[in-house]
């Protein structure tokens, strides 16, 4: 692997942080941009089916705005991505009480969670490290939690993100990035002629609140089958699963036939129209389809200078189940110390005809 890696002082926080700016380039000419406030990737620029190069990761021109950013582009989601219902959990039979910063719902970490953080951050030969230490009682979880992110490019254009965790008392841990992806550039406006194909013959049902209720619905046959490809656009507005209810998807997905600890292929996005695709491989026992359906409500200015419209980017997000701490039935979120928490996300970019 022959990445080079250039970096910068992007900007400052209102504390003085330094924002650090990291560029991977591979001996195709592909780049990586990322940032270690929240940890993350801020461009990827890859070549179309014409051997044109283009920037396909939603975000923002400048640091600064990163720091106000709601729908966490490219960002390191943590401690715990996605719901916990009602902002509540029991460890070892302690209560613990969160933030309820969606509704009802703790969300993402809560509203200083790991995305909102500035990492520690080096290079490591042809990888860049970034390290957060998040204290005991950190937005009211337990434990001292060294929280590590690692990230690869290599010459086959595959980003490969890797997510450790220790901790000196039993908390809960589930991290993800949450990289926005419009494989056309990300100023091509909407992605719901993407089509996508995703090893998941069941879903995860949701009540109003977007709170699994612990059953898995069959895929087969409905708005949510992606076992072949098809169109984001075919089922943006069905009720199952109140697909509409939410704008758009917004489902966490079962992986088929995981098993803890194994990178498997989760599935694949492609772009008829720019040759694009992008294939998402991970050690987690979920991905949440998000179809961007709230990137009108208050982003930054994007990178071409002009707001992203609902749809204009898709996330597919790697982790755990959500609420999985409240559901016995789901993969254990718990972490305890001696133990060693370890995933991979690996998002593979090509090219077809």
């Amino acid at each position: 692997m022959t990445t080079e890696i250039e970096q910068d002082v992007w900007g400052l926080t209102a504390a003085g942080e330094a924002i650090v700016r990291y560029r991977m380039r591979n001996a195709c000419g592909a780049e990586v941009e990322l940032t270690n406030l929240g940890a993350a990737v801020t461009a990827v620029r890859v070549p179309d089916r014409e051997g044109r190069i283009a920037d396909v990761a939603i975000g923002y021109a400048d640091a600064a705005d990163y720091l106000r950013d709601p729908a966490n582009a490219g960002k390191t989601i943590g401690r715990f991505a996605n719901r916990i219902a009602g902002g509540l959990m029991t460890l070892d039979g302690e209560e613990y009480r969160l933030e309820n910063n969606c509704g009802r719902n703790h969300l993402h970490g809560g509203s200083d969670g790991f995305a909102r953080r500035i990492w520690e951050s080096r290079v490591e030969t042809n990888r860049v490290v970034m390290t957060l230490l998040s204290p005991d009682g950190d937005q009211g979880y337990p434990g001292e939690l060294e929280a590590e992110a690692v990230f690869d490019f290599d010459d086959d254009n595959s980003l490969e993100i890797t997510y450790r965790a220790a901790t000196d008392r039993t908390t809960v841990v589930n991290l993800t990035n949450h990289l926005y992806v419009n494989l056309d550039g990300e100023q091509a406006g909407s992605v719901l002629d993407h089509e996508l194909q995703l090893h998941a013959s069941r879903v995860l049902e949701v009540d109003e609140r977007q709170l699994p209720t612990g059953r898995l619905l069959d895929t087969a046959g409905t708005a949510m089958d992606f076992r072949e490809f098809r169109p984001l656009r075919n089922g943006i507005d069905a009720d199952f699963n109140r697909i509409r209810d939410f704008g758009g998807y917004d489902h966490c997905f079962a992986v088929d036939d995981w098993q803890p600890g194994i990178l498997k292929s989760a599935g694949t996005l492609r772009s008829t129209r720019s040759g694009r695709r992008m294939e998402i491989l991970t050690s987690q026992p979920g991905v949440v389809l998000y179809t961007g359906n709230g990137l009108a409500g208050g982003c930054p200015l994007s990178k071409s200078g002009r707001r992203y419209d609902d749809y204009d980017g898709v996330a597919i997000e790697c982790q755990n189940f959500p609420d999985a701490v409240n559901r016995p039935e789901f993969p254990s979120p718990l972490l305890r110390p001696g133990a060693v928490y370890c995933q991979k996300i690996v998002y593979r970019f090509s090219t077809f005809e």
